[in-house]
C-alpha cells in the first residue's frame, strides 16, 4: 500500500499541473508552492523553530492560540507556518506571528526530506489532522518530536478499519496526542496508542479572546442602530435562498441583516445585491449611507468573527452543503445560532444543539419559524445566548495543557 501511495502522489503531481491550467484554485496551489524553499531560507540556523502544519484556515485558527502563546512564552523560537490549501495559506499568508508562512510540499519521499532539511524543525505541530506518512516517517528518522493538537478521531476512519494498517503506522510516530473529545482518545487506545491527554479545542480559547480584544466598528454599530440584528456568516448559496426569502417577507422596521458570504467575487455578491428588495448596501462602499440600509453585505475577508458582538442572532452558513462553518464564534458572544442540517460532524455543533442554543433548520418555514421566535421573544433570545456563551467558557484551557507539555519540551 505505501508503494501504491507513493506512485499515486506523483500521478497526481502531474495532474494538479495540468488542471491547474483551467482552474483558478488549483493555479495557486501549484503556483505557490514554487515559492516555499525561497521562503524558507529566511529562517535563522541559530534559533530553534516550531514548524506548524495546518490544513486551512479552520485548523489554523486552532492552532493560532499555541503559536500566539509560543511567541509569547519563547520569544528566541521562530516559527514556520505550512498550510495544504490556498484558502488557508492567501488568508494567512502575513500572519505576523509567523517567522515563514508557506505552503507544504506535497507528500512525496524526496519533498519530505527536503522540505525538512530546510525546516530543521525542534518540535513539529500538526493541528487537528493531515497524516502525511513521507513527513511523518521523516520526522520519527530525524528523532524530531511530533505531537497533534486538538485532534478528532472518528471509527470510520481507515486507522481503525481492518484495512488501514499501513495507516496506523503514521499514527505510531506521533509523540503525543492532545485529543478534543473520551472518545477520540478511546479509539487511539484501541489501536495501542496511549501517549494521548484528553485537552479539548483550543478553538474555544481562541473565540474566548477574541471577546477580550476591543472591538469598535462604527459603521457596524451605526448600521445597527437600535435594530435587532441578524448576522449570517460564511454562507452558500442554499443559505443564501433561504435568507433573502426570509429578508424580503419581513415587514418589521426594527429588523436588519448582515450577510457574510463564503464567496465573495463581485460577480455573485451583485447577483445576491440584485435579489434583495431592502435596501442593500455593499460594506466596502465608504459613501454609503448607512443608516437609511435595512441589509449590509459584507464583501471583505476577516471580520466576520468580530461583527458577531453586534449580533442578536446568527445564522451560520454551510449547513446545506459539506458542513457548517464555525460556531463557536456567534456562541462566545453569546448569540442564539441557526445552522443547516450537515452538523455531524462537529462535536461543539452537537453539543450545542443538546444544549438548545443552537437551532437546525432544514426548510423555509423552519427559517421563518426560528428566526420570528428568537426576533420577537426577547426573553428566550437573552437566555439562549447566556446557554451559548456558558458553553464556550466551560470548555477553556486547551492552549494550557498543551503549552505545559511544549515548556518542557522548549526548556
Amino acid at each position: 500500500m505505501r508503494m501504491i501511495y507513493n506512485i499515486s502522489l506523483y500521478l497526481v503531481k502531474y495532474s494538479l499541473s495540468l488542471l491547474s491550467i483551467f482552474n483558478p484554485k488549483l493555479k495557486l496551489f501549484v503556483k505557490g508552492r514554487k515559492s516555499t524553499y525561497p521562503k524558507l531560507t529566511a529562517l535563522s540556523a541559530d534559533k530553534p523553530t516550531l514548524w506548524f502544519h495546518c490544513a486551512s484556515l479552520g485548523e489554523f485558527e486552532q492552532g493560532r492560540p499555541i503559536m500566539e502563546a509560543c511567541k509569547k512564552n519563547f520569544p528566541k523560537t521562530q516559527i514556520a507556518l505550512s498550510f495544504f490549501s490556498p484558502s488557508g495559506y492567501e488568508i494567512q499568508k502575513n500572519y505576523p506571528i509567523a517567522d515563514v508562512v508557506v505552503y507544504l510540499p506535497l507528500d512525496t519521499i524526496h519533498q519530505s526530506k527536503k522540505f525538512i532539511a530546510a525546516v530543521k524543525p525542534t518540535v513539529a505541530i500538526f493541528i487537528k489532522y493531515e497524516f502525511w506518512p513521507n513527513y511523518l516517517a521523516e520526522l520519527k528518522s530525524q528523532k524530531i518530536k511530533t505531537i497533534l493538537i486538538s485532534g478528532i478521531f472518528r471509527p470510520s476512519q481507515p486507522f481503525f478499519k481492518p484495512y488501514g494498517k499501513w495507516m496506523r503506522k503514521s499514527l505510531t510516530t506521533f509523540d503525543h496526542f492532545f485529543v478534543q473529545n473520551q472518545s477520540s482518545k478511546a479509539l487511539l487506545s484501541s489501536i495501542g496508542i496511549d501517549r494521548v491527554t484528553l485537552s479539548g479545542d483550543t478553538r474555544f480559547d481562541r473565540v474566548f479572546a477574541i471577546t477580550q480584544d476591543n472591538i469598535e466598528f462604527e459603521e457596524i454599530a451605526r448600521f445597527k442602530g437600535s435594530c435587532k440584528l441578524l448576522v449570517a456568516g460564511s454562507t452558500w448559496p442554499k443559505d443564501e435562498e433561504l435568507l433573502i426569502e426570509y429578508i424580503n417577507n419581513t415587514q418589521d422596521p426594527s429588523q436588519k441583516f448582515i450577510i457574510a458570504p463564503h464567496n465573495i467575487k463581485s460577480e455573485g455578491i451583485a447577483q445576491f445585491a440584485d435579489r434583495l428588495k431592502k435596501k442593500t448596501g455593499l460594506f466596502s462602499n465608504k459613501t454609503l449611507n448607512l443608516n437609511k440600509c435595512e441589509v449590509l453585505i459584507i464583501d471583505s475577508i476577516g471580520l466576520l468573527s468580530k461583527l458577531y458582538k453586534y449580533a442578536d442572532i446568527a445564522y451560520v452558513g454551510g449547513g446545506f452543503g459539506t458542513g457548517i462553518h464555525n460556531v463557536l464564534e456567534p456562541a462566545t458572544f453569546g448569540v442564539p445560532i441557526c445552522i443547516g442540517p450537515a452538523y455531524k460532524k462537529f462535536n461543539e455543533a452537537i453539543e450545542l444543539v443538546n444544549l438548545k442554543a443552537c437551532v437546525v433548520i432544514t426548510n423555509y418555514p423552519e427559517l421563518q419559524e426560528n428566526l420570528d421566535t428568537l426576533f420577537n421573544n426577547d426573553l428566550l433570545r437573552k437566555e439562549t445566548g447566556k446557554i451559548a456563551a456558558n458553553y464556550v467558557q466551560s470548555n477553556l484551557g486547551a492552549t494550557q495543557i498543551a503549552m505545559s507539555y511544549l515548556s518542557q519540551e522548549l526548556s
